[in-house]
């Protein structure tokens, strides 16, 4: 090799030293941002009323039991029947809605 090569190649490694240890010292954007998620379970945190509502097994302190119960029949018998059919031929008739366009 000669001189003016040797010089060329030393002067390009130093350039590029001078760049690399320029990008090491550079603020990455988001280094200050929280950890990823961290908002979603901030935000189902402050949502939650009781967290320990699952783990406590007692019934509420202002109901009794006769009240529970007949709560419990009317909502599964309220599954027993299916509900009335709707008739379909009167939607729109004698409306405003079906004079529009006219």
């Amino acid at each position: 090799m000669t001189a003016m090569t040797i010089g060329k190649v030393q002067n390009l490694c130093a350039w590029l030293l001078v760049s690399l240890a320029a990008t090491g010292c550079a603020n990455t954007p988001y280094a200050d941002a929280p950890q990823a998620g961290q908002s979603v379970r901030q935000a189902w945190a402050a949502q939650t009323l009781n967290s320990e509502a699952g783990q406590k097994k007692w019934p509420l302190a202002d109901s009794d039991g006769v009240a529970m119960k007949s709560a419990v029949d009317r909502y599964q018998s309220s599954f027993d029947k299916p509900p009335a059919p709707v008739n379909v031929m009167n939607i729109g008739i004698g409306g405003s809605a079906g004079t529009a366009g006219r």
